[in-house]
């Protein structure tokens, strides 16, 4: 049993606070990572205002790289001294839909079955499956990705969940190619790592859309060739006039709230494809016209993590970085330590990052 520093949401709404975790050594299929870096995720302080589920306490952190300390048994994948970015997802290849071929929508998968406690024994949860915001954390060795250990930390965690969830809805979900007219509204860290996929992938005309200029300047740099201040504009008339009238061939959705789906899904040309990667409040709704579903056509897709296989995409998108595709140095805003994770809460929440990421 180890005990280190870790981060914990105590109470719905509380502030966070940092705290002596106890780690168990790995048992059978899991393994004991070393956190090296971690990313600040919205998905973060969604578990701290109680909007994901009520298992408090929680152990926050899940965007990480490190390396593996230890494996238990029947472990394969990794071993002792690998780098690797931590995926909160690890298909099973058993359920049903990874024996369709479709791991990345695996139903079952795999966490460690050991718990990480406070020390008086309370049982955390952590964050989707993960609990990264501390110096050891215990996962499932299915969740441990090898790559290549020239991409620094701070930059190779992060395409363990909001890179990784732009990145594949554009490409995975979406499937943008070349020649094809995107436009992606919202434009923080999921959106923008769509901007440069969609780049990368070849489309003539990537259309950024928010109401923040900072962030439609943060757009720029990762590709974007036109940009939409829809404090100032119609979003789908602006989309429309920089398509030649008929709305782009992909439009993704990287915000989560009714009015801007509703925008996506008018966006798009007819035929189009919209992808919905933002993730909306439990009780929000949308109406929309019968008609328009039926007349327009085209596919509403919901990316669930980018569509991505970890074990296929991280490193990829490790050596996209590694030889200058893709700027992930570029979403690291600023480095932090534990102790200040509530004030990169504040920070995010005024849209003044991208990503804060916190170096251990």
């Amino acid at each position: 049993m180890h005990e280190v520093r870790g981060v914990i949401a105590r109470a719905k709404g509380a502030p966070v606070e940092l705290a002596t975790v106890r780690v168990p050594d790995p048992g059978p299929g899991e393994a004991l990572v070393r956190v090296k870096a971690c990313g600040v995720c919205h998905t973060d302080l969604h578990y701290r205002d109680g909007a994901i589920n009520d298992d408090f306490p929680f152990l926050l952190g899940h965007e990480a790289a490190g390396t593996v300390e230890a494996v238990g048994e029947g472990v394969a994948n990794v071993a002792p001294g690998d780098y690797v970015v931590i995926a909160w997802r690890a298909p099973c290849g058993t359920c049903r839909s990874c024996r369709r071929g479709r791991p990345w929508y695996c139903f079952d998968s795999a966490n460690a079955s050991q718990p990480m406690t406070l020390t008086d024994g309370t049982r955390l949860s952590p964050a989707l499956g993960i609990g990264a915001f501390a110096e050891l954390t215990l996962v499932a060795a299915g969740q441990a990705v090898k790559v290549d250990p020239a991409a620094r930390p701070e930059a190779a965690g992060l395409i363990g969940c909001g890179i990784m969830a732009g990145f594949g809805a554009a490409v995975n979900t979406g499937g943008v190619s070349r020649g094809d007219t995107v436009a992606v509204i919202g434009c923080g860290g999921v959106g923008n790592a769509a901007i440069a996929a969609s780049s990368l992938a070849g489309a003539r005309t990537v259309i950024a859309v928010d109401l923040d200029p900072r962030k439609l300047e943060w757009a720029r740099n990762f590709g974007a060739t036109h940009v939409v201040d829809a404090r100032q504009t119609d979003p789908v008339e602006a989309i429309r006039e920089l398509t030649d009238g008929f709305g782009a061939d992909v439009v993704i959705e990287a915000v989560g709230r009714p009015e801007t789906y509703r925008q996506a899904f008018y966006a798009r040309d007819l035929a189009g494809t919209l992808v919905q990667v933002g993730v909306p409040d439990p009780a929000m709704t949308i109406e929309l016209p019968m008609i328009e579903l039926f007349g327009r056509g085209g596919a509403l897709k919901s990316s669930w993590y980018g569509d991505c296989l970890p074990s296929r995409d991280f490193p990829v998108l490790i050596d996209l970085y590694l030889h200058g595709g893709l700027d992930l140095d570029g979403f690291v805003s600023e480095t932090i330590t534990l102790d200040d994770v509530e004030s990169a809460f504040t920070r995010m929440q005024r849209g003044e990052v991208l990503r804060s990421v916190v170096v251990i």
